[in-house]
């Protein structure tokens, strides 16, 4: 992680905060991504909670965003594939 000078933020009503955008870039912490808060003493840290499902998600997420292409849109070519490649693998063995 590159160094990032520190930053004050205000805690609000509901104990929310926000996390300076270098830290949260530096950190690489999205929107909606998960975090483990740990307490240590009189101070907290905060780490990316890094589930492999949730990573998968949102690389998918980011793909379908990059592609302009929706899961529809994903998904509606599928059975045409599956199709296909039952023919492919299973073509080879009846021979």
């Amino acid at each position: 992680m590159e160094a990032v000078k520190k930053s004050v933020a205000e805690m609000k009503a509901r104990g929310q905060l926000t996390i300076p955008k270098k830290i949260r870039d530096a950190s690489h912490l999205e929107e909606g991504q998960i975090v483990s808060i740990i307490p240590m003493g009189d101070s907290v840290f905060i780490t990316p909670k890094r589930l492999e499902i949730d990573e998968a998600r949102r690389q998918i997420k980011k793909i379908l965003k990059a592609s302009g292409l929706s899961a529809e849109d994903i998904l509606s070519g599928l059975e045409g594939e599956r199709e296909g490649l039952y023919k492919e693998i299973y073509a080879k063995k009846r021979k």
